[in-house]
């Protein structure tokens, strides 16, 4: 209890002021507070304005491809964006959509959008969706194409989530790639048929008659 008084004695005025109070007090402190509320102004600015870009986004929204490079290529430099060319005929693309509406939510700080594949690109093949491309800077930093890239027809939010953390697209919470169990009880089968293998061709040679 001390402590956190000592603290609160510590902290400056105009420090819990809002910025239309700090405009209005500026008469009342000296030249070398007056410098302290600048640098605090424009630090409690730019948080705002951080506050403003988080909640800008938050939901994945339906683009054409006529806004393709206004609202992918020409979206701000600190922001990632994310595309998802889909085809709502392919069930996986349905999949991967109702995922990134949901990551959306979840990491309002990023770019979510998806268009209709055929509004972008025509004679574009099914084997290659779904497709995420990821944009940073008006640059492609990562790409996802077809169903085994962007994670399998049973594809998991979580998986998806990791995988546009792993390129950086967003900061996830999650410590551990969803896919590692799966991953590592797939090696260990193979290991498994590896050994069966192997003992069968040395159990065959065993059997072979000898030809002198």
């Amino acid at each position: 209890m001390v402590l956190r008084l000592q603290k609160e004695a510590e902290v400056k005025p105009y420090e819990r002021m809002s910025l239309e109070e700090l405009k209005e007090a500026e008469d009342d402190f000296d030249e070398a507070d007056r410098k302290a509320i600048e640098m605090y102004r424009q630090q409690r600015l730019q948080e705002w304005k951080c506050l403003q870009r988080r909640q800008k986004y938050g939901e994945l929204r339906e683009i054409s491809g006529e806004q393709y490079v206004k609202e992918v290529t020409n979206a701000p430099e600190d922001v990632w964006v994310i595309i998802h060319l889909y085809r709502s005929s392919i069930p996986v693309c349905l999949l991967v959509n109702e995922h990134l509406s949901h990551l959306a939510r979840k990491f309002p700080e990023a770019k979510f959008v998806k268009a209709a594949v055929n509004s972008c690109i025509q004679r574009y093949h099914d084997r290659c969706l779904p497709t995420i491309l990821v944009y940073k800077s008006g640059e492609i930093k990562a790409r996802f194409i077809g169903v085994a890239e962007c994670g399998g027809a049973y594809l998991k939010v979580e998986e998806l989530e990791w995988k546009l953390a792993e390129v950086g697209a967003i900061e996830s919470d999650l410590e551990e790639n969803p896919k590692k169990d799966i991953i590592n009880m797939m090696t260990l089968s193979m290991q498994n048929i590896s050994v069966h293998e192997n003992m069968d061709t040395k159990s065959s040679d065993v059997l072979k008659p000898r030809i002198t």
